[in-house]
């Protein structure tokens, strides 16, 4: 889970490890091909996953002509 590089919590003004505090989460995925949930907290983005068939099983070049084919 993610946090801020100030505190344990999710707000970065409570230094250090505080206790008694609600952590809102905002959100929960899925990444299921990893096998796991996790929960978005606050203004968190994330990156796209991988596809499952790589794109370069789709490019080729032409012998004869010396065009690559697939890209467009």
């Amino acid at each position: 889970m993610s946090k801020t590089q100030y505190s344990f919590s999710h707000d970065a003004s409570l230094k250090g490890a505080p206790t008694g505090f609600i952590l809102p989460i905002r959100d929960v995925r899925a990444s299921v091909g990893a096998g796991f949930i996790y929960p978005l907290i606050g203004t968190m983005s994330t990156m796209p996953g991988l596809p499952t068939r790589p794109c370069f099983f789709d490019i080729d070049v032409d012998l004869t002509t010396g065009k690559v084919l697939g890209l467009s």
